[in-house]
C-alpha cells in the first residue's frame, strides 16, 4: 500500500514560524548580541553629540534609529566594508549575479527563446537564486584518483584569485578603491597571471582526460594571449605616464585613451575574451567535445565557486576596460544633489519637522561617480556577452595564429601611435592636449 501523504494543517504551519521565531530570538540574545560586542571593540566607532560612542553604548542605537546613522557613516569608510561590501567582492558579485541573469534572457531572445521564465513572476527574476540553492543542496563527487587536496583548494583560490583582481579596481573618485597602489597596472597582470596556473592544477588533479585536455588548451590559450594583453595598454601607460589606475582615469577627464588608442582598444578586448573563455575562444570547456574541459569533474557548489569566479573575472576585465579606455567613473553630473536647507533643518509640515541627520550619507559625487562607472561596464559586459549568441567556436591553430602573430603586430602598431602623440607634444605631460 502507497504511504498517504499528511493533510495541511494551518495551525501546525503558524506553530512551526512561531517556533522558528523564538529560537532565532534567543539565539540571538545569547549569542549574537556578545559576538557583536566583542567586534565592536575593533571597530573606530564614530562620535556622537560630541561625545565618543563606546561598545556598551551602541545596543542603545536600537531603540533610537537616528544613532545608527553615525555608525554607518563609520562602518562604510572601514577597510572592512571596502573589502567585503563596496567597491570590493560584494559589489562584484552583485553584479555578477546581474550578469548571469541578463546573459540568460539575451541570448534567450536572440535565439528566439523564452529563457527562465517560471522562477518569479518578473521574468523569471529568482531563477539565480533558485540555481543557487540547487548547487549549493548537491552533493560534492570528488573523483576516486583525484588529488583531493588540490582539486579541492582549486575553486577557493580561483574565487580568490578573482577577488583580488576586483581589490585593484577604483570605481569611483575620492579613494573608493580597496587597494590603491602606484604600480596597479602591474599588480592585475601579476595576478592575471595566476589564473593559467590555478587552471591546469585542477585539471591536472581531477585525474581525468577530458579535464587535463581543457587544463591543457587552457594554458596554451592564456599564455598565447597574455602577451598582447600586456602590450595593449603601454599606450595608455606612454601617455599617462603612470601605472596607477585610479591616475590612469583621472587622466581621462577631458576624453578618453579609446579615442586615441583604439587600435589598443580593439587587441585588449580581443584578448580579455581569450583570457576569459568566452566565445569564440571557449575551447577549454568546449561543451560539444570535451563535456566541459576543465570543468568537467567539479559538481554541487564547487561548480558553483568556479562560476562564481569567473563572472566576478569578467566583471573586473570589464571594468579594468573601463579604467583603462573609458574614462572609468567621469561623467557629466547626473546624480541630483541634496538640498543644503534639507540637510541642515528638516522638512517642516505643519507642527512637525522632520530632520535627516544622516543625509547624505555617501558624497553626491561618489554616487554619480557610480553610476557611470557601473553604466559603462556593464556595456562593456553586454558587448563581451553578445559574440556567444553570433559567432562560432574557433580552432585552436587560427586562435594561437591570431594571439601571435596578428594582435602583437597590431600592439606596437598602438606602440608606435602613442610614441607619436607624445613626441609630436599633442598627448602626455606637457601635450597640447
Amino acid at each position: 500500500m502507497s504511504a498517504i501523504a499528511p493533510k495541511f494543517r494551518f495551525s501546525y504551519f503558524i506553530k512551526s514560524i512561531l517556533d522558528n521565531a523564538f529560537w532565532a530570538v534567543t539565539l540571538f540574545a545569547l549569542i549574537g548580541i556578545p559576538i557583536m560586542m566583542v567586534l565592536f571593540f575593533y571597530f573606530n566607532l564614530p562620535v556622537m553629540n560630541d561625545k565618543l560612542t563606546t561598545p556598551y553604548l551602541m545596543l542603545t542605537t536600537i531603540a533610537d534609529p537616528s544613532r545608527q546613522i553615525p555608525l554607518l557613516k563609520s562602518l562604510i569608510h572601514t577597510d572592512f566594508f571596502r573589502i567585503t561590501a563596496f567597491p570590493g567582492f560584494g559589489f562584484a558579485a552583485l553584479l555578477a549575479a546581474a550578469t548571469i541573469f541578463i546573459e540568460r534572457k539575451m541570448l534567450a531572445k536572440l535565439q528566439l527563446r523564452v529563457g527562465p521564465f517560471y522562477c518569479g513572476k518578473i521574468e523569471g527574476i529568482l531563477q539565480l537564486a533558485g540555481d543557487g540553492l540547487k548547487l549549493i543542496s548537491k552533493e560534492i563527487i570528488i573523483p576516486a584518483k583525484a588529488d583531493k587536496p588540490i582539486f579541492w583548494a582549486a575553486p577557493v583560490l580561483f574565487v580568490a584569485t578573482a577577488a583580488a583582481f576586483v581589490a585593484l579596481i577604483p570605481v569611483a573618485g575620492g579613494g573608493w578603491v580597496v587597494a590603491d597602489i602606484d604600480v596597479g597596472l602591474l599588480a592585475v597582470f601579476a595576478i592575471i597571471g595566476f589564473f593559467p596556473i590555478i587552471t591546469v592544477l585542477s585539471a591536472w588533479s581531477a585525474n581525468s582526460k577530458f579535464p587535463f585536455i581543457g587544463g591543457i588548451r587552457a594554458l596554451h590559450q592564456m599564455i598565447s594571449f597574455e602577451i598582447p594583453l600586456i602590450l595593449s595598454v603601454l599606450g595608455v601607460v606612454i601617455l599617462t605616464g603612470s601605472l596607477n589606475l585610479s591616475e590612469i582615469v583621472q587622466s581621462q577627464i577631458h576624453y578618453w585613451w579609446i579615442v586615441f588608442l583604439p587600435i589598443g582598444a580593439i587587441v585588449f578586448f580581443i584578448a580579455m575574451l581569450a583570457e576569459l573563455e568566452r566565445i569564440p575562444f571557449d575551447l577549454p570547456e568546449a561543451e560539444s567535445e570535451i563535456v566541459a574541459g576543465w570543468l568537467t569533474e567539479f559538481s554541487g557548489m564547487m561548480y558553483g565557486l568556479v562560476q562564481l569566479g569567473s563572472y566576478v573575472k569578467l566583471y573586473a576585465f570589464s571594468a579594468l576596460f573601463v579604467v583603462l579606455f573609458l574614462g572609468g567613473w567621469n561623467g557629466p553630473m547626473v546624480w541630483p544633489p541634496f538640498p543644503e536647507e534639507i540637510i541642515k533643518n528638516g522638512i517642516t509640515m505643519g507642527p512637525i519637522t522632520a530632520r535627516f541627520p544622516g543625509l547624505p550619507l555617501l558624497d553626491q559625487q561618489m554616487l554619480n561617480d557610480t553610476l557611470w562607472f557601473v553604466i559603462k561596464t556593464m556595456g562593456v559586459i553586454f558587448m563581451v556577452l553578445l559574440p556567444r549568441g553570433v559567432f562560432p567556436r574557433i580552432r585552436i591553430d587560427l586562435l594561437l595564429h591570431i594571439g601571435w602573430y596578428k594582435l602583437i603586430g597590431l600592439c606596437f602598431v598602438n606602440i608606435f601611435i602613442a610614441l607619436g602623440l607624445l613626441y609630436a607634444g599633442v598627448l602626455g605631460p606637457g601635450g597640447i592636449l
